[in-house]
């Protein structure tokens, strides 16, 4: 699978531009803050709904105009799809699959798949829980699109639900008279049941990557493993591991919390509040690998998604990788391995400073992006 033309109207500092693309590796080449990002940014969004810089929307438009357009042309095999999605702030995103309007967003899911490099990935192994859950329920995504509905289900439930909580805990704290809190028995029920499938395909996937993480981590810094992987469930421990016994292992956990939620006014059990603990060797990575073991596991991180989805083919065949402004940030032992690891990628998108930010494997399609400009040289 590879992105054949990439086409965007009011996104980021784009009034408009129409960028034809190639297979293998292209690079864009640029001072910083003339745009670089912002095309691999719209690929992203594509594959993802979501973008790896911003939390919202919002900063996607160009400013002063009121909506923004991703369009790609996406080759698979001997077929071609052309997707499309206008980004809305504050209201519904819409979406067109070959011209037709009858889709919803998700719906584009799995047409575009990519892995991607940023200096972000740092935040994987320094940064909080919140980076290593998105990590895994994006990659959850790619590999079964399906995923995206039931991650809206759970995010729903789980408003609602701390909606319910927060009310009850104000009226507490004020001297009202206790709420009905009968209906939280149905929330828990909805909550652990998508909870469940979402803590099923996690335990699946870090089973599934471990083993392709720990090899290319040894392939970036050979003799400084192993990695390991350790899922800390809000739930307390437990051997539950099929969607059934997730199910009864949630509905046990808020149970037994409820006090403290109706207290707190907030859910305090769920795959929300879970976190994957990164090892190297007998130690967490977190606050004990050093600035350089951070960067090889994050990457090594990356490289096992492609490898995954690689190996696993589906619809969305092999992805577009895309390495950001990744070379600048590693010396040269590391940025010469990744560019031969990743160099055989049906489609390659790079962005660089200047072009001896580029490795010389990763040769191809060159673009300059300058005062709003991207030109083919």
């Amino acid at each position: 699978m590879h992105v054949a033309h990439l086409s965007l109207a009011d996104f980021r500092s784009y009034a408009r531009v129409e960028v034809p693309l190639d297979p293998g590796v292209t690079a864009f080449v640029g001072p910083n803050g003339q745009g670089k990002t912002n095309l691999v940014e719209a690929v992203g969004y594509l594959a993802t709904l979501g973008s790896h810089r911003v939390a919202s929307d919002a900063p996607l438009v160009r400013l002063g105009a009121e909506r923004a357009v991703v369009r790609a042309s996406v080759v698979h095999g001997d077929r071609q799809q052309l997707v499309e999605l206008e980004i809305n702030p504050g209201r519904a995103n819409r979406a067109r699959i070959n011209r037709s309007s009858q889709v919803r967003p998700r719906d584009v899911l799995g047409i575009v798949r990519t892995v991607l490099f940023a200096p972000e990935d740092l935040a994987l192994v320094k940064g909080d829980p919140g980076e290593r859950r998105r990590f895994l329920d994006e990659l959850i995504t790619a590999r079964a699109p399906r995923m995206a509905g039931v991650r809206q289900d759970y995010d729903r439930v789980l408003r609602q639900r701390n909606t319910l909580l927060k009310s009850a805990a104000l009226a507490r704290r004020h001297g009202g008279r206790s709420m009905d809190m009968s209906t939280l028995d149905v929330w828990d029920q909805h909550l652990a049941r998508s909870g469940a499938e979402l803590l099923a395909q996690r335990l699946d996937l870090i089973a599934a990557l471990l083993p392709l993480a720990d090899k290319a981590y040894e392939q970036l810094a050979p003799g400084g493993g192993p990695i390991g992987f350790e899922y800390r469930n809000s739930a307390g421990e437990t051997e539950a591991t099929t969607r059934d016994e997730l199910y009864e292992a949630l509905l046990a956990a808020l149970a037994g919390v409820r006090g403290q939620e109706i207290e707190r006014g907030v859910t305090l059990v769920g795959p929300h509040r879970d976190d994957l603990l990164l090892n190297l060797g007998r130690l967490p990575a977190k606050g004990y690998a050093s600035h350089g073991e951070s960067w090889s596991y994050a990457l090594a991180l990356r490289l096992a998604s492609y490898d995954l989805l690689r190996a696993e083919g589906g619809p969305g065949g092999e992805p577009v990788l895309v390495l950001d402004d990744v070379f600048a940030e590693l010396d040269a032992r590391r940025r010469d391995r990744l560019a031969e690891l990743v160099a055989p990628g049906e489609q390659v998108l790079v962005t660089a400073a200047v072009d001896d930010d580029v490795p010389g494997v990763l040769a191809g399609a060159r673009f300059t992006v300058a005062e709003g400009m991207v030109e083919r040289r």
